[in-house]
């Protein structure tokens, strides 16, 4: 007997859109230092939206020892993984925070990214953003 499962196409998308995300970070998790516990490293409540019609870019992202990036707005969200060094980050509403290898960030819709910098004048950052759009949208957009 064979059996036929009906899936709606935004499930099917939020599936795919979550078992990427977890091949994504799988590797990068396995290669992070232990940490204290072995629970989840990063949890986030999602935005109201429908992901019918969006895509997820994935980016590996390089700063220089001091160097920083430009204030952006992303329309869709944004999960971040940091892969080596210490990120300088702050949206609008939040406060600046500094991520360190292995730790997670979000960007909702529409916030403006105000900084995003390498905190060491010495070391390399890089990081992974894993961004979440319409795909008829572009990734960013200046402020």
């Amino acid at each position: 007997m064979t059996a036929t499962l009906a899936v709606s196409r935004r499930v099917a998308l939020e599936t795919l859109a979550k078992a990427g995300a977890a091949v994504l970070l799988t590797p990068l998790a396995a290669a992070a230092e232990p940490g204290p516990s072995p629970g989840p490293i990063f949890s986030q409540e999602l935005p109201p939206v429908s992901l019918d019609g969006w895509k997820m870019t994935a980016l590996e992202i390089t700063y220089a020892p001091g160097e920083a990036g430009r204030a952006h707005r992303h329309i869709g969200f944004v999960f971040g993984y940091v892969l080596e060094g210490d990120l300088r980050f702050k949206v609008d509403g939040g406060e600046e925070t500094t991520y360190h290898a292995g730790q997670m960030f979000y960007e909702k819709p529409g916030s403006v990214h105000r900084v995003s910098a390498n905190a060491s004048p010495t070391k390399p950052c890089r990081f992974l953003a894993m961004v979440f759009v319409d795909k008829t949208k572009p990734l960013t957009e200046p402020v």
